[in-house]
């Protein structure tokens, strides 16, 4: 089985790479349990002093994979996803998201939970559950803390697409800069992050992510069970084998 998800230590950074063109890095079942395993490696690796999460390739990541869930359904993937965020939220290590090109539903969550996201300007998002008869239940969790209540309405009950400038503007990503520009912000992210003792950046993030961790603890479990719910649900399934037949046409 082909590995869809790498880590590489270098200088103190443990890069994490999501490598699955095929489905633009859609969160399957394989991807979402390697990159749990890279994210644990990484967070016990002494020589890992801060993560960085990126693609690989020109999409960041698509959502969750609508031909798994049309077909094995959502039981497994939708407990993965608050599994994702809570692994990026607990790690003991900052976690830096390096941000391109389109990041949909799900996809979003990991940008969110991440403590600093860093994007390039034409990186664009969208909360698409609503019009697949779904709901955003699960990275509700890590989403809505970064959003003000208005913003969170607008993007969650549209689904309209936005870019990386305006996500930086809603405080979904820290900073947004010129594509160009997206490794140089990145470095500089990370120069400063490598001059941080372990232990205070690990016992800042403690102060940092508490409420968030200890949310995602009281209702992770309950909103998986609601995603995998929707998910099964007549009218999603409709929905998303309808999508699927667009992409196919």
């Amino acid at each position: 089985m082909t590995e869809l998800v790498h880590l590489g230590v270098d200088d103190g950074v443990g890069t994490i790479t999501l490598d699955s063109p095929h489905n633009k890095n859609a969160l399957s079942q394989q991807l979402t349990g390697e990159l749990l395993a890279h994210l644990e490696t990484a967070g016990a690796d002494d020589a890992v002093r801060v993560i960085v999460i990126r693609s690989a390739g020109d999409v960041f990541c698509s959502g969750a994979d609508l031909s798994e869930a049309t077909t094995v359904g959502m039981g497994v993937g939708a407990q993965r996803m608050v599994d994702v965020q809570r692994a990026i939220v607990a790690n003991p290590k900052p976690v830096v998201a390096r941000v391109a090109g389109p990041v949909r539903a799900g996809g979003i969550g990991i940008v969110a939970a991440a403590d600093i996201s860093i994007a390039a300007n034409t990186s664009t998002y969208a909360l698409t559950e609503v019009r697949l008869g779904l709901a955003a239940a699960t990275i509700s969790l890590t989403v809505i803390p970064r959003l003000t209540d208005r913003a969170a309405a607008l993007t969650f009950l549209t689904g309209d697409t936005f870019d990386g400038a305006e996500a930086a503007r809603l405080g979904l990503v820290t900073r947004a800069v010129p594509e160009d520009e997206l490794d140089t912000a990145l470095a500089a992210i990370l120069k400063s992050l490598l001059k941080g003792v372990p232990q205070g950046l690990r016992e800042t993030k403690k102060l940092l992510t508490r409420e968030l961790l200890a949310d995602i603890d009281a209702r992770g479990k309950d909103l998986a069970e609601l995603s995998a719910g929707l998910f099964g649900s007549e009218a999603a399934q409709q929905a998303m084998l309808a999508f699927l037949n667009r992409k196919k046409s």
